[in-house]
């Protein structure tokens, strides 16, 4: 899986990475079990500072997202959640609220941005019963 950065975004470093391996978990570019590059590897490709790369996969791997092997490197994790299926309802309702608060304000009619859910919906990689 190839990362890339752009420095001249005013979107933080770690925001770029965390949000692309969150992004190809989403859409099945990285499948479970798959193993990321090392901190060091990683950063010297990407040329940047290794605490970056240490705190994105911390951060993801407080998510639940990956899992670090001893020994072995940083995989992504198994599909599951140890958050209730009301915890993952209530937290989805929050982030659906503020995607639509967006919409409504950018001036997209309901039948649009159904529209536009049903083309994005088939660019991800969906979990039976999830």
């Amino acid at each position: 899986m190839d990362f890339s950065i752009d420095v001249a975004s005013r979107t933080p470093i770690y925001r770029q990475l965390t949000e692309q391996i969150r992004s190809a978990i989403a859409r099945g570019r990285l499948q479970a079990n798959a193993r990321l590059p090392s901190v060091r590897d990683l950063s010297r490709r990407l040329v940047i500072n290794p605490n970056t790369v240490a705190r994105v996969y911390t951060e993801l791997e407080r998510d639940g997202l990956l899992v670090t092997r001893h020994g072995m490197g940083v995989f992504v994790a198994q599909p599951g959640s140890d958050l209730t299926k009301r915890a993952r309802r209530e937290r989805l309702t929050v982030l659906l609220d503020g995607f639509f608060t967006e919409a409504v304000l950018l001036g997209f009619t309901a039948d649009e941005v159904k529209e536009l859910v049903q083309d994005r919906v088939a660019q991800f990689h969906w979990q039976a019963g999830a």
